[in-house]
């Protein structure tokens, strides 16, 4: 998955708890590959963190960095959402009833399905194996992005249509992955101290006990009353509820 304040990464320390055989994948764009290789830069895929590793991102826990190139995600929304790339999906075997879900995916939703079949693909998995990603966004939030494509690339033809799914889909790759060892772990969990403790006031014995206190994470789920209460005041406050 892609990270981000939301935290929904987190569905993954649910699972892991479940099945302690399974792997967490954290997802970015390379373009500012922060995880991959403590990067920076500027990106496409919106709606995910960048630039620094969200506060809530159980680090510990994560055994993958996935890096996504933005194109990939730029070009397969217009093929999921233009009619001749929905056309040309069909003819390739892809049922319709499939197509027509696909605009549920946005940006950051394309990414996580790209960064599932890198995943897929690296531990070489097999129909015996379950991949579970999320759909994040979907691309009733980018409209305008798809107009502006048409404007800057043109009208989309099928012979774009068979590039984006053969280079983007069938040929996703396992480029700019990192299975994560002990120190790759927290070598990205340190770089929370300079966002947070130096530049947002959170404290080093908090910063610690994310990495060496086994109960901080566990002990988060045991809050939801006191976490769901917080936000139905806030909501109340600025007018969402009444």
């Amino acid at each position: 998955l892609t990270t981000g304040s939301a935290g929904t990464i987190a569905c993954g320390d649910y699972l892991k708890k479940r099945w302690p055989a399974s792997k967490i994948a954290a997802s970015e764009a390379l373009q500012c590959p922060t995880l991959l290789m403590n990067g920076f830069g500027a990106h496409r895929i919106e709606g995910i963190g960048d630039k620094h590793v969200p506060w809530i991102h159980n680090v510990k826990n994560t055994d993958m960095v996935i890096a996504i190139d933005d194109e990939a995600s730029m070009n397969l929304i217009r093929l999921f959402n233009e009619p001749v790339g929905a056309e040309y999906l069909v003819s390739q075997g892809v049922p319709s009833e499939l197509v027509c879900q696909l605009p549920l995916l946005g940006i950051s939703g394309v990414a996580n399905l790209l960064s599932a079949i890198k995943f897929a693909k690296y531990y070489e998995l097999t129909e015996k194996d379950v991949v579970a990603a999320v759909a994040t966004d979907s691309m009733d939030l980018y409209g305008s992005r798809l107009e502006e494509l048409r404007e800057t690339e043109g009208p989309y033809r099928e012979i774009d249509a068979a590039v984006d799914y053969n280079r983007y889909l069938l040929g996703e790759s396992v480029d700019n992955m990192l299975e994560l060892s002990y120190h790759d772990r927290k070598r990205i969990h340190n770089l929370k101290y300079y966002t947070w403790v130096e530049q947002q006031g959170r404290s080093y014995e908090e910063i610690q006990a994310q990495w060496y206190d086994d109960d901080y994470w566990t002990g988060i789920p045991a809050n939801v009353d006191r976490i769901d209460a917080l936000i139905d005041a806030f909501n109340r406050k600025v007018g969402l509820l009444v």
